[in-house]
């Protein structure tokens, strides 16, 4: 598995050179900045490209002593190095068409230029919605970054494609410079939201479709003996996920019984994805009366107060790092 992804990206960094190739003979062609501005986010298509490759063939490293959690972390590293270049990359061309403005360049040739853009469009949107297709099914965010960008790629191309004809049927030369900001600020967008995923992914942030699963696979199989879980916890390295959390069981109980229930605990998050899932469970004792009131256990002897009520357990309440109580 390993081997077919290095190989798709090997031949997905070909066809982004091969394309380079196709936009600058556009440019060269025609004399537009607009297709410049396409053909520099393709220069940067295909160093990001490099270090995506870079990137998952380290990701794949199995975890080492100076490693405990693995490498995956790297491919955060990836998306954030793509956003910066497309965002440097956009803010070149900004630059670019305000010389423009002033000193517009003479356009030959449109024809040509309409034609290799459409080209590279298809080719584009056709390998970026594979990327991420591929990245969602094995939850490379390597993948899905890639693939993101050569499809914004694909779009800004449509657009360039549609102001061609423009430019084409109505001789508004000028227009070169509109479209030319225009899809430079797409590019810095795109570059932005590339680098602000990838800090989230670095930082740590909360993934709250992930807590959202790990919820609901709670709630569902949720055990009596289960009084309460809190200060949960989930890092991402990669596709593999490291969970923690505490929870409280029955101060009465033998430490080989609180083993098994926390491993069965623990079997119950690790479904929540079907790839590498860490689960550490630190089993906290309930503390009679305050943890009688809601402890469900039915007949328990050591019970020192009736249970009141059966907590809800939400998103709010499950991450804090506190026991339920009413």
């Amino acid at each position: 598995m390993k081997d077919a992804k290095i190989r798709l990206l090997i031949i997905t960094l070909a066809i982004s050179t091969g394309l380079m190739g196709i936009k600058f003979l556009g440019y060269k062609c025609t004399n537009s900045d607009a297709i410049l501005t396409d053909a520099i986010e393709s220069i940067v298509n295909v160093l990001a490209g490099g270090f995506a490759l870079f990137s998952l063939y380290q990701a794949y490293k199995p975890k080492d002593m100076n490693h405990p959690y693995g490498h995956g972390k790297i491919e955060f590293l990836s998306a954030g190095v793509e956003g910066l270049l497309i965002f440097v990359a956009g803010f070149g061309m900004v630059g670019k068409a305000i010389y423009s403005f002033f000193s517009p360049p003479l356009l030959q040739q449109i024809d040509i230029g309409m034609g290799l853009t459409a080209l590279s469009t298809f080719i584009n949107w056709t390998m970026g919605e594979y990327l991420i297709g591929q990245g969602k099914k094995h939850k490379l965010l390597t993948l899905i970054a890639d693939g993101k960008h050569i499809r914004s790629d694909a779009y800004s191309s449509v657009g360039l494609l549609l102001g061609l004809l423009i430019i084409y049927f109505t001789h508004w030369f000028w227009f070169d410079t509109l479209l030319t900001l225009f899809f430079a600020c797409l590019i810095i967008y795109t570059g932005y939201g590339l680098m602000r995923e990838a800090s989230a992914g670095v930082l740590d942030e909360a993934n709250e479709d992930i807590m959202g699963k790990i919820l609901v696979l709670l709630k569902k199989h949720r055990q009596d003996a289960w009084i309460d879980v809190h200060n949960l916890r989930v890092i991402q390295y990669g596709r593999d996920l490291h969970i923690d959390c505490h929870a409280t069981l029955p101060y009465y109980w033998d430490l080989n019984k609180v083993h098994d229930e926390v491993r069965t605990l623990e079997q119950v998050m690790e479904k929540v994805q079907p790839y590498p899932v860490e689960v550490f469970i630190h089993a906290d004792p309930c503390l009679p009366p305050a943890s009688c009131a809601v402890c469900q256990i039915q007949h328990c002897k050591l019970r020192q107060q009736s249970p009141q009520q059966k907590l809800e357990w939400t998103l709010d309440n499950i991450r804090k790092n506190q026991k339920h109580n009413i």
